[in-house]
């Protein structure tokens, strides 16, 4: 069974301070005019609700930045990338990516 309290620690980390994971942005991010406002409310995110938290891991994220509708996510993958990671509650043997990207992306 999944420690959901070690990962939903590591997501907030993560996600908080861009540290612990990679961080990718789409072309359609970066094509917005205000990349750092979008971020802030990346990292200042706190509405989690059971609709868009079911497994309450922190790993998805929905907002408004000016008209812009934009989507975050946490995905984990084993150390070479290739695969899911087989313990997402272990940093040792996962590598996380937070995605920033517009709704329409997804």
């Amino acid at each position: 069974m999944p420690d959901v309290a070690k990962i939903r620690a590591l997501n907030d980390h993560a996600r908080q301070t861009f540290t612990g994971c990679r961080v990718v942005i789409t072309p359609g991010i970066q094509a917005l005019e205000d990349i750092n406002a979008v971020l802030r409310k990346v990292r200042l995110f706190d509405d989690f609700t059971p609709a868009n938290d079911p497994y309450q891991e922190h790993d998805f994220g929905a907002f408004h930045c000016g008209h812009a509708q934009v989507f975050w996510q946490i995905s984990y993958y084993d150390l070479d990338y290739s695969m899911h990671s087989p313990d997402p509650s272990d940093p040792a043997v996962t590598a996380r990516v937070l995605t920033v990207m517009l709704a329409e992306e997804y």
